[in-house]
């Protein structure tokens, strides 16, 4: 019985938002004077306009890219440098609130329709984007488990979410707090097969800034966020949720609004602002 009460008790906490203390979880690390961090080019404004989100095209290191918003309903194979290499129409897909990308073992692109600034959206989605041209789009359809209201009040606008990655046949999403009183993240998990579920609530963890990118490294050992000005760096580690694992924090020699974040090798990624500006991080 009282393991019973023990197991409710912490599945109370985390829908919540709140299962741990920030305190009782080990302080990030800076680690800034480890890297190196250059503008290297800048995207199209003709074409990109309010870019959000990266992920690899290829092994010689071009990006996907695509538009915020109530943008284009395109794709964008860009260079490290932002030159254009193509552009894949999506229609008749609508980007209602595009802000992600992610990609899977088999080279399938992951697109997160998952916008959601009012928390009142009922029609989250993540297209799964397959074959010659991605001429193969399989819908996911989600909803949060801890949401019972269209929006909540304002001291639970926690279900906006602009960060993902793939990983063993998931996708772990992460909330943009819109909350005025905190700012916890919190990580759901979904199977990465087409349907409609229910995400998973799997963690969460009390940030001071919003998160607008996340990305897996190749070797899958650390899992990147970005904020404003800030990329926070966690340890996979065995047995334990992400969150409790070891945590770096590098700072960026920006104030400008980020959004787009994309491994380039274990170590070092390439990170996209609103504006269009493409920054490499590299480790020294």
């Amino acid at each position: 019985m009282l393991r019973t009460i023990c197991a409710l008790l912490v599945g109370c906490a985390l829908l919540l938002g709140g299962c741990a203390d920030k305190s009782t979880r080990g302080d990030f690390v800076d680690v800034s004077r480890q890297y190196d961090i250059k503008q290297v080019g800048r995207l199209p404004k003709s074409k990109v306009t309010e870019n959000s989100g990266l992920a690899p095209a290829n092994k010689v290191g071009d990006l996907w890219t695509h538009s915020d918003g109530g943008n284009s309903s395109r794709l964008y194979q860009i260079t490290r440098q932002g030159d254009l290499l193509k552009t894949i129409d999506l229609a008749p897909l609508t980007n209602i609130d595009w802000e992600d990308l992610t990609h899977d073992d088999e080279h399938r692109l992951y697109l997160g329709d998952f916008g959601n600034n009012q928390n009142k959206r009922r029609n989250l989605a993540i297209y799964r984007l397959s074959g010659p041209a991605f001429q193969r789009i399989d819908t996911i359809r989600f909803a949060y488990p801890d949401q019972r209201a269209f929006p909540p009040k304002k001291s639970r606008r926690n279900f906006d979410c602009e960060a993902f990655f793939y990983s063993q046949d998931s996708l772990y999403l992460f909330t943009k707090n819109r909350s005025p009183e905190d700012l916890w993240v919190k990580q759901y998990v979904l199977p990465a097969r087409p349907g409609t579920y229910v995400a998973r609530l799997a963690d969460s963890l009390l940030l001071d800034t919003w998160i607008t990118a996340a990305d897996l490294s190749p070797d899958g050992r650390t899992v990147a966020l970005l904020g404003r000005g800030r990329v926070y760096l966690f340890r996979r580690e065995p047995g334990k949720r992400l969150f409790d694992g070891a945590k770096h924090m590098l700072r960026l020699p920006t104030d400008s609004q980020v959004e787009g974040l994309s491994f380039i090798n274990p170590h070092d990624f390439i990170i996209s602002s609103e504006k269009g500006r493409l920054y490499q991080v590299t480790q020294r």
